[in-house]
């Protein structure tokens, strides 16, 4: 791999320029590089990996706030903690190509570090941080608006709160077992309806859900049925 030190190009493939290119740089700068550099005084990414693990976290938390208003607290968080944990976080570097431009010494570089999963989810959270720090938090929004949240609406992520999809792996485990869904109950307008739906196993009810839409009701209440399963 070849490894680069000019981030004009990296900026124009972001679509965003730096005020301070050096915190840009130190959000690449591991705290090896700095060991070995030491009469440059450099500073490494840890302290900016600390700020852009708290934005990160506030960016998506106001994404999936505003998005998914069917769930619940519970699955809004563990849906983020989907999207902010380690390996979410290493794809998003790798897909921007981050290795590259990673700054690392000698010894960590020669034992594979520029690979390794936590440093780069480090310098995710970190170039987050420093992004905030020079353009400020609408700009760490429209690059998570062009970078990540289309990773979540597209269903990256939709394995952590698909209870269907749970319910029915969990069953399959036990032979001749049929999981069926039925909508019982509409009420209110049109413009503000509720749905009651029940899912069944062998015939026998399993969970209970009511949502605005069928599916919503649906997933309600196979995630009934999986907490009301044995472990």
């Amino acid at each position: 791999m070849k490894i680069l030190t000019d981030f004009t190009l990296f900026q124009e493939e972001l679509g965003i320029r730096f005020n301070d290119e050096k915190l840009l740089k130190q959000a690449f700068t591991h705290s090896s590089y700095v060991n070995e550099h030491r009469k440059r005084n450099l500073l490494d990414n840890e302290r900016l990996e600390f700020l852009g693990d708290a934005v990160l976290e506030l960016g998506v938390s106001q994404y999936l706030y505003r998005e998914y208003n069917e769930l619940e607290e519970g699955d809004l968080t563990k849906l983020r903690a989907s999207i902010v944990c380690e390996p979410a976080l290493v794809k998003f570097a790798e897909s921007l190509d981050f290795s590259k431009f990673v700054l690392l010494g000698k010894g960590e570089e020669m034992t594979g570090g520029r690979n390794r999963p936590a440093l780069l989810a480090d310098v995710f959270e970190a170039f987050i941080g420093a992004l905030y720090l020079d353009q400020g938090y609408e700009e760490v929004i429209t690059f998570l608006t062009k970078y990540v949240y289309p990773q979540i609406t597209t269903g990256a992520f939709s394995h952590t709160m698909d209870y269907k999809s749970q319910l029915q792996e969990t069953v399959q485990q036990h032979k001749n077992k049929l999981v069926e869904y039925a909508i019982v109950d509409e009420k209110g307008p049109a413009h503000d309806r509720e749905f009651f739906a029940v899912v069944t196993i062998n015939s026998k009810t399993a969970g209970k859900g009511v949502g605005r839409t069928k599916k919503e009701a649906e997933q309600r209440a196979a995630k009934q049925a999986l907490d009301a399963l044995p472990n």
